[in-house]
């Protein structure tokens, strides 16, 4: 297996994303998002973090999260808040997929992929690049054609405390980082 290493900066602010397995579209149902909800209550008490800004999308989700300042293990968070969604609406989610014998026999739902993307995020023009990202990624998978049409996501915050103008992306595609792959 391969050793996966990860950047570790205590404090630090990470763009992640975490995709279904298989891309299975269950995130958006009321069900799910409730899910997700409570599991990131339930593991910010233990183990808290921002939420910078956060998309959800069928099949996958984008976020930024800056952790404490004495911390950087943001892993255990995500398998957590995973762990969390599976093992109290994993059945109420009622995801109609095979689980392998690869996951059988780590005892592993089929809810997640295993692995996620993570991005240290540099400095503020990285980090207003990745929120930009965030916001105008249900555009891009043309799920709306605003990304203010998007319900789940943190634009409507940014357009409300005015860090984003009421029309932001509307008429002009954000600048991508370039630490982006296509998700």
């Amino acid at each position: 297996m391969p050793n996966y290493r990860r950047a570790k900066l205590a404090g630090g602010t990470y763009f992640i994303t975490q995709v279904t397995h298989h891309r299975q579209p269950w995130l958006i149902s009321d069900i799910a998002r409730q899910a997700l909800r409570t599991a990131i209550t339930h593991v910010r008490q233990k183990y808290p973090f921002t939420i910078d800004a956060f998309v959800l999308l069928p099949d996958h989700f984008h976020c930024l999260w800056t952790l404490p300042a004495a911390d950087s293990d943001l892993s255990t968070r995500l398998r957590l808040i995973k762990t969390f969604v599976t093992k109290h609406y994993g059945n109420q989610l009622e995801i109609n997929a095979d689980i392998s014998i690869s996951r059988q026999k780590r005892k592993e739902r089929n809810l997640w992929q295993r692995r996620f993307w993570e991005h240290l995020i540099r400095d503020e023009i990285d980090f207003v690049k990745h929120c930009d990202y965030i916001h105008y990624n249900p555009v891009r998978h043309q799920l709306c054609s605003i990304p203010q049409d998007w319900q789940f996501s943190t634009i409507h915050r940014f357009i409300i405390q005015g860090i984003y103008p009421p029309n932001w992306g509307a008429t002009e595609i954000p600048e991508m980082p370039e630490s982006i792959w296509d998700v």
